[in-house]
């Protein structure tokens, strides 16, 4: 190995390890307010396309956990901040981990992802751009990626929280 490939295992080690560390770090927060809330659930850690992501899960029914979720996910989004800051306030980083509560954003971005993939193919067959429906960051970063998938761009547009997707043409 080179010098420049040593010193790129080596980084990469670090972000692991410092990504684990943040799930670590999150994984007890969330324990604690489950705890707090009465709640049964497990939490799952991994580290997906360099960020750490914390997954709430239930062996029995996820009715309950689906009040962590909201409407919307709009429970789900607070509490993934709050995680963000509980682990800021530990480390002195900021986050980009991502919480997932009963699968909620899993299935939502199988849902995204199919989205964005009608959306290029609506835009193949007609040659003409098409804007899609306001979103939050989350859910427009899935639908670039599908977009992009299907080889074609997208560019995100307006201001928050009314920002949109585009997909243009080839």
């Amino acid at each position: 190995m080179t010098e420049g490939t040593t010193t790129s295992a080596v980084e990469a080690g670090d972000t692991l390890t410092r990504l684990e560390q943040e799930g670590e770090i999150a994984a007890d927060y969330l324990e604690g307010l489950l705890d707090i809330a009465d709640l049964d659930g497990d939490i799952d850690m991994d580290v997906e396309a360099d960020r750490a992501a914390v997954s709430i899960i239930s062996d029995g029914g996820t009715r309950d956990l689906q009040k962590l979720v909201g409407r919307d996910g709009e429970v789900l989004e607070a509490l993934q901040e709050l995680t963000r800051l509980a682990v800021h306030r530990e480390t002195g980083d900021r986050s980009r981990l991502m919480l997932d509560i009963a699968g909620y954003r899993a299935q939502k971005r199988e849902e995204l992802s199919q989205i964005g993939a009608q959306a290029a193919a609506d835009v193949k067959s007609s040659g003409e751009p098409v804007k899609l429906k306001p979103m939050t960051p989350f859910e427009r970063k899935v639908v670039h990626d599908a977009v992009k998938a299907a080889g074609l761009s997208s560019e995100s547009e307006g201001e928050e929280p009314q920002r949109f997707v585009v997909v243009l043409p080839a």
